[in-house]
């Protein structure tokens, strides 16, 4: 009788760069498994005969199965597992919360650590690219049946809807705002956390499939949605993310060097501004930055601030660190780095200096009340403790709503009481006929995998839908 094979209940570590070092660099702080750690952590998993953790995975992923394949050593099998429902494992591997949705399903959770499904996702992505002379071989296009789909926006929602749908044939074209596609993952996420070459490989795969991506085309502008359906496309799935930023609205907020953390990434990230002056993208940080905000966002302006000459950078959270929407791993990178946080802290109004530059932030402790509508216990002011944290520079990362020119130019296009798209959830149906909606422009700002989930359920309702139609 064979002996039962001992499981490890700890998860393999994952290297990373010394923080001392990584803090004055933008290269990527993960470093990856190895394949023989990837081998190792592979065989923890248990192979579960009802697999709970596909329930927790918004694109369905076959986890078991490409695991399985992963050690095997058999990594055509393992991409090909993982690529069928997952356009984009390099970014998911990466930037998906995987902690609160499929690792929390393992059952290894219960005595010791989950399964590494994100880091071995990782792993296989990672392996496909540095292999094109294996995955080359495939075939990637399928017979195109005819039929054309619009998709506005190439984030995470557009790039899976399209993706989706050129495997099924449909010829499929994304429309782009800016001039390179990627949408938030180029844009909003740095590169020591997402390298670009990364969502670069992501996107020439969705090209690879046969879907055109127009760039510099601002969809409301250009063209109206109405306008794309009367051009011969069958349907248009709107996925243009949620880019416009949200403030404080206190005193003091229109002084100089106050940036949204939308306005701070953008430069750092999509114009190069950490590689100035080779990029002509300058940026200020000054001796000390504040953050106002506790989400990713919140901490990856503070680290990029870190890592663009800041001597000291404050996060600055109005609830305990508990409520903090961030991920554990961020917020840890982002103290082992040296980023002080400053939690029950609210800020009350910005106090200008020489040239109406912003020189301190006025701020007052808080008490944690009773849950509020989001589940988290609600702040309160404690009268009497103002004081002042001198500041060079503010980063407000508060969030971001969907910008309005899209429904603006739509009539008919129902809304919510925030601005969003009115949509059917399962389906991404919106109040207009032949216009489906996904990611941060049906939700608000939402993560980069439930963006991927509203891609794929959109894209097989309108499957659905167009092999309805004559």
């Amino acid at each position: 009788m064979a002996e039962k094979r001992k499981t490890n209940l700890s998860r393999v570590p994952m290297l990373k760069q010394e923080a001392e070092v990584r803090k004055r660099n933008f290269y990527e702080v993960a470093l990856g498994y190895t394949e023989e750690q990837a081998i190792e952590e592979a065989n923890r998993c248990l192979q579960c005969k009802k697999p709970l953790c596909k329930t927790g995975c918004p694109v369905n992923v076959d986890i078991p199965e490409f695991i399985e394949a992963l050690r095997e050593h058999d990594m055509p099998e393992a991409v090909r597992i993982l690529k069928s429902k997952n356009s984009l494992p390099g970014v998911c591997g990466r930037v998906c919360p995987q902690e609160t949705q499929c690792e929390i399903r393992c059952l290894l959770d219960k005595k010791g650590a989950p399964v590494a499904i994100g880091r071995l996702e990782r792993y296989v992505a990672d392996w496909e690219q540095a292999h094109p002379e294996v995955m080359g071989k495939q075939k990637n296009r399928v017979k195109s049946n005819g039929k054309r789909v619009a998709v506005v926006g190439s984030g995470p929602a557009g790039l899976t809807c399209a993706a989706d749908l050129a495997k099924r044939g449909f010829e499929v074209t994304i429309f782009e705002a800016l001039h390179v596609a990627g949408g938030v993952l180029m844009y909003g996420i740095p590169e020591f956390r997402l390298p670009k070459n990364v969502v670069q490989a992501e996107v020439d795969y969705v090209k690879s499939l046969g879907v055109e991506i127009k760039l510099n085309h601002v969809i409301g502008k250009i063209a109206t949605p109405d306008e794309l359906l009367g051009n011969g496309f069958g349907t248009v799935f709107l996925a243009p993310g949620a880019g416009a930023p949200m403030f404080l609205n206190i005193p003091g907020e229109n002084l100089s060097n106050i940036y949204s953390a939308n306005e701070f990434l953008t430069r750092t990230n999509l114009m190069k501004a950490y590689l100035f002056p080779e990029y002509d993208t300058p940026i200020k940080v000054g001796g000390r930055v504040a953050v106002i905000g506790g989400g990713n966002v919140a901490m990856d302006a503070s680290r990029c601030a870190l890592r663009l000459g800041a001597g000291e950078v404050y996060v600055i959270y109005r609830r305990s660190r508990i409520e903090m929407p961030a991920r554990a791993e961020e917020r840890e990178n982002a103290e082992e780095e040296g980023v002080l946080f400053r939690i029950l802290t609210n800020p009350k109004r910005f106090l200008g200096g020489e040239q109406g530059r912003v020189k301190a932030l006025e701020c007052c402790d808080m008490d944690l009340g009773e849950p509020d509508e989001s589940g988290r216990r609600r702040p309160i002011p404690k009268p009497g403790t103002d004081f002042i944290i001198d500041i060079d520079v503010a980063i407000v990362a508060l969030g971001t709503r969907p910008n309005p020119i899209i429904p603006t130019a739509t009539e008919g296009l129902e809304l919510t009481r925030w601005g969003t798209i009115k949509t059917d959830e399962a389906t991404g149906r919106t109040s207009k006929e032949r216009i489906w909606c996904g990611g941060d422009m049906a939700t608000g700002a939402a993560t980069v995998i439930s963006a991927m989930g509203a891609g794929r359920r959109a894209a097989a309702d309108i499957y659905a839908y167009l092999q309805g139609k004559s």
